[in-house]
């Protein structure tokens, strides 16, 4: 029985890496058809499309995949996305903002209100939560391309506000305004970006105890799993 139940735990596991893999590409490629629609089809020639591209390769996604979302803002000219953003409260007073790329407005308010209820949450005005976070381009770089000092120098010569390395990434931000030009300096230097996103940075966090990490990441998981939901940005700390 030990060897079925390891195995069963592999093959959950697996299957939870799979689905969170299609769910990652499904958003990608909903970015990638967007912006094509909204823009050129030649990615050199719009910045938003590029973006959402080296997006989809940081995430491994197949060429394949990338050239079909492109060709599906062609070939669907009734598609219609509205960009929407909701604010309000989850588990914890934790203040939240969740960004939506979706058909149906009223199905996703609808799915949003629901989640945020069942966690004891509540949805609530814009601006309700916004004035938690501030605003800002947002740019991440894999450490394997530069050194800290270079990316730093790299991000004030590009007119960048503010640049910051941790383990795994340098994250360079900017004003919402410049991201575009930001970006296209540092492209002179820079081959593979991980992501370029308008990002809200909290202005203030909320700690959570450990007894509440659970409840407070299943929330988050279930928003992220909405295929109308492309992000979800919170002043939660679960830093011990």
């Amino acid at each position: 029985m030990a060897g079925h139940s390891h195995w069963a735990g592999i093959k959950h596991k697996k299957g939870k890496a799979d689905k969170l893999r299609s769910k990652i590409f499904s958003k990608l490629s909903k970015e990638i058809t967007v912006a094509a629609k909204l823009g050129d089809k030649d990615p050199s020639m719009n910045p938003r499309l590029r973006s959402a591209i080296q997006a989809a390769r940081s995430a491994n996604m197949p060429k394949d995949n990338i050239d079909r979302a492109i060709n599906k803002s062609s070939i669907s000219t009734e598609l219609n996305f509205e960009s929407l953003r909701y604010e309000g409260f989850g588990p914890e007073k934790v203040a939240v903002i969740v960004e939506a790329l979706t058909d149906n407005k009223n199905r996703t308010a609808s799915n949003i209100r629901t989640v945020f209820q069942k966690a004891g949450g509540s949805l609530g005005t814009q601006g309700s939560a916004s004035h938690n976070f501030k605003r800002l381009g947002i740019i991440k770089i894999d450490k394997k391309e530069a050194s800290d000092e270079r990316v730093f120098e790299l991000a004030i010569d590009s007119g960048a506000d503010e640049c910051v390395s941790n383990n795994d990434f340098h994250e360079i931000h900017c004003q919402v305004s410049q991201i575009y030009n930001v970006k296209k300096e540092l492209e002179k230097n820079i081959n593979n970006f991980i992501s370029t996103e308008i990002g809200w940075i909290p202005l203030n966090s909320v700690k959570i105890s450990k007894e509440k990490n659970e409840d407070l990441i299943n929330f988050f998981e279930i928003l992220e799993d909405d295929d109308d939901i492309q992000n979800v940005f919170s002043n939660a700390d679960f830093n011990k």
